[in-house]
């Protein structure tokens, strides 16, 4: 008999939440939830001073789990450990059985934004292209797949935890035209999220797969930086149409940005294009131009690899205020020449049909 989340949350139901009185499903502290064959893998979302008062608790809904007909292995972990509480190993006793990459219902076409190192502004760039895509009237959803370090909720000026109808499907939610979807809107702001892999992967594949985007033209996915475990499920799992690779123009950050496009050559992903990020800076008091981080390296690699340099997105002020502000410049300037690098990149995917 194989296992199912009805089952497994019905078992969870009878056990309480000694801080609300609830049961733990009904007081929303059960995440996570995976099941991979015989394997059950769930998280409890508690408050981290609170870790000696649950770990009775997270023992306890282990037991009750493991006693289901069918279950094999269970692995729960509270999100704030303690040094006598050490998050168990979370690895599947049976791999999954193999699947190849699916269409998300709904979904035409998928778009990784990705880098392949951190601090290049690939999240900027992600919500800043997803507003101007929205802007050229196609149905836009973001995907933020940073699990570690989700930044996508406070760019789009959206808060609030998701609502779920059934206990399965993900209602995301909405602004700027654009439909979102992130982990850290089901975190709390300074809240660690200690996952192993398959944890992440199971999380990914549920924000992928369970969240209720509707019909989209695209959705973007915002990378995490590096060569791992998100990047390697989203090309496994899914189609992915193409990746946009972002890079600062210093050959540091172009020695990454060349790994990241081999990633994707190796697991079929077709490149888009680039984008040279912080290319140049011009003084807003006296009008001089300055090439703070160099000028001109990401063109010379897309040339190298024959593939389209998309735009040269200025370094300037105005990006990094509206950002933080909770909307990006595409939205709150769309006239100013930093929001027209965006509206470019858009308008050149949409002709070529790629977004």
């Amino acid at each position: 008999m194989s296992i199912t989340r009805e089952t497994v949350l019905a078992a969870l139901k009878n056990i309480s939440d000694p801080v609300s009185g609830q049961d733990i499903v009904a007081a929303g502290i059960v995440r996570g939830l995976n099941i991979e064959g015989g394997s059950v893998l769930f998280v409890l979302e508690i408050d981290p001073a609170k870790s000696d008062i649950y770990a009775p608790i997270r023992d306890q809904a282990e037991a009750v789990v493991t006693g289901l007909e069918g279950v094999d292995k269970v692995s729960a972990m509270l999100t704030g450990h303690s040094a006598k509480a050490p998050p168990p190993d979370l690895k599947p006793n049976k791999p999954a059985a193999a699947q190849g990459p699916q269409k998300i219902p709904g979904v035409d076409r998928i778009l990784a934004v990705a880098s392949g190192r951190g601090g290049v502004g690939k999240s900027t760039v992600s919500a800043n292209l997803a507003c101007a895509l929205a802007a050229q009237g196609r149905r836009v959803g973001l995907l933020d797949a940073d699990v570690y370090g989700p930044s996508q909720p406070p760019r789009l000026g959206v808060s609030g935890r998701p609502a779920s109808p059934d206990g399965k499907t993900i209602l995301p939610l909405r602004n700027h035209g654009v439909t979102m979807m992130s982990i850290g809107l089901m975190t709390n702001d300074d809240q660690a999220v200690v996952w192993r892999g398959p944890m992440l992967m199971g999380a990914l594949q549920q924000m992928l797969m369970q969240v209720q985007w509707g019909a989209l033209d695209v959705l973007i996915v915002d990378l995490p930086p590096g060569t791992g475990d998100v990047q390697m499920t989203l090309a496994q799992k899914t189609h992915v149409d193409g990746a946009v690779i972002v890079s600062t123009p210093q050959d540091v950050a172009l020695i990454d940005a060349r790994k990241g496009i081999d990633m994707f050559n190796k697991l079929n992903v077709p490149i888009l294009g680039m984008i040279e990020n912080m290319s140049t800076h011009i003084c807003s008091n006296c009008g001089h131009e300055e090439h703070v981080f160099g000028h001109g390296g990401v063109a010379e690699e897309a040339k190298k690899l024959n593939v389209p340099l998309l735009a040269e997105i200025p370094l300037h002020l105005d990006v990094r205020l509206a950002a933080d502000s909770g909307v990006p410049i595409v939205a709150a300037k769309p006239d100013s020449a930093q929001a027209k690098a965006f509206l470019d990149v858009a308008k050149a995917l949409v002709e070529r049909g790629a977004a």
